[in-house]
């Protein structure tokens, strides 16, 4: 594969607090104002002028619950609640921008296919074709409830559902409207051809969809497709359909082992080696000097909750760390009772298999990389070799820790071809892929599919 240089999204959330508990609170923090759209407009200017490729927005759509066995401690540290919803925020900060793309994430739990389909090709077109879904099934237990269910199905259940989800999407994006249906002939007042547009008559175990879509062909058709599943569901899932995987491992040597995992289940697949992107989460401190940046680093530390960071993982993992053993290593997964695959998945993301609970509570928000600009190179650049494509870049202090990174740091992974200096022309897909154009090719499943039955005999 040749070398290209590394993709950079800006990591966030449309909430009070996202990854780092606590540092709201801080006084150079903007995350209070997070209802305010100019604040959202303003970083989205910020990321273009130094060349991001995306903003990637989490979300979830439940509580973190597990910690204790409330939501009292994610409440009181507004650990994700209270949040908004990220897909609104899209419109306003791509009409700011020309080349910036929007990646978000939304959950096969919550959206309809029919609806959710049609909003995405709405963005699409809104955007120029600039945007992106981080595919979901959910992890947090009090989502299953908000959404009629009594409880969280188990990961083999919540993959088949999003296999049938995604059959359900890929038919209306790409199999409802054919190429060249839209005609939109003044002169005999047509705007389309009904013979050309075809329902998709979809009948499965969890949808009944008949179609048509209701958008036409957006630039891209089916949105840039993020996934972030760590545990083996997850992964073989994204082996299939994700154009990029978000991972989270704690040293280059534990993404090397999960990167090398998902690509040899994209090749039994049949896709190709350099189909799927690898997106490492990650934290810069800066400063002009490395004692410099560790002496940040530690006065940041003091603003943080470790109550609120406790109950953050205990979510995620699904279990209740309140009564776990902090001292206790991650490589003792298996014995804890209830564990998920999350958490034998965040044991396989670190090389050191000493590493503690304890540790674990304070790495899991984002692997921290602190030091002057040209140690952040060189660190990435060890990233980098162990197949690392790119980072999603989240900020300890928002903006600021971020705003430093764009003025320190950018200039210097430019300098080395690590960051692009300009944006390749099109959509988000071809800036991300260039050279493959704006839609999805075989052999991804949205690609080769048989045509959607005819709506009207045509």
């Amino acid at each position: 594969m040749a070398p290209r240089r590394l993709v950079f999204n800006a990591f966030t959330m449309n909430a009070v607090a996202h990854v780092f508990q606590g540092m709201w609170a801080h006084p150079d923090s903007n995350q209070l104002d997070y209802c305010r759209i100019d604040v959202w407009v303003e970083l989205a200017r910020l990321l273009e002028r130094a060349r991001f490729d995306a903003v990637f927005f989490a979300d979830v759509l439940g509580t973190h619950d597990a910690y204790g066995g409330s939501d009292d401690v994610a409440i009181r540290h507004a650990l994700q609640i209270p949040s908004g919803d990220p897909a609104v925020l899209v419109p306003a900060m791509a009409h700011a921008t020309s080349e910036l793309g929007f990646a978000f994430t939304s959950s096969i739990l919550s959206d309809h296919p029919f609806t959710f389909a049609r909003r995405m090709s709405t963005l699409d077109h809104l955007s120029g074709g600039r945007v992106g879904w981080n595919v979901v099934t959910s992890a947090l237990a009090g989502t299953a409830r908000n959404y009629g269910l009594d409880g969280l199905p188990s990961h083999e259940q919540r993959y088949a559902w999003a296999e049938e989800y995604l059959e359900v999407v890929y038919r209306l994006w790409e199999d409802s409207w054919e190429d060249g249906a839209v005609l939109r002939d003044r002169a005999r007042g047509v705007y389309a051809d009904p013979a050309r547009v075809h329902a998709i008559e979809h009948v499965g175990e969890r949808y009944r969809v008949a179609g048509p879509h209701l958008a036409e062909p957006s630039p891209q058709r089916t949105p840039v497709l993020f996934q972030a599943g760590s545990s083996r569901a997850g992964r073989a899932f994204a082996a299939r359909h994700a154009e990029a995987v978000f991972i989270h491992a704690f040293d280059p040597g534990g993404a090397a082992r999960n990167i090398e995992d998902v690509r040899a289940q994209a090749l039994a697949a049949g896709r190709r080696a350099d189909d799927v992107l690898f997106i490492q989460a990650i934290t810069f401190v800066l400063g002009s000097t490395e004692e410099e940046a560790r002496r940040r680093d530690a006065e940041l530390d003091q603003w943080v909750s470790d109550e609120g960071m406790a109950a953050h993982l205990s979510g995620i993992i699904g279990v209740d760390l309140s009564g776990v053993d902090l001292e206790a290593p991650i490589g003792e997964a298996e014995r804890i009772d209830g564990v998920q695959g999350t958490l034998r998945a965040l044991a396989e993301n670190t090389s050191d298999r000493s590493l503690t609970f304890g540790e674990l509570v304070k790495l899991q928000a984002s692997t921290r990389v602190v030091g002057a600009p040209e140690q952040i190179a060189d660190e990435l650049e060890r990233w980098a070799a162990a197949g690392v494509n790119g980072f999603n870049v989240s900020s300890v202090i928002t903006p600021g820790t971020l705003e430093d990174f764009v003025e320190h740091a950018v200039p210097v992974l430019q300098e080395r071809g690590l960051m692009q200096r300009e944006y390749a022309r099109g959509t988000l897909r071809e800036k991300l892929f260039p050279g493959r154009g704006p839609r999805l090719r075989a052999p991804h499943p949205a690609a080769t599919r048989p045509r959607a039955p005819a709506l009207r005999g045509g």
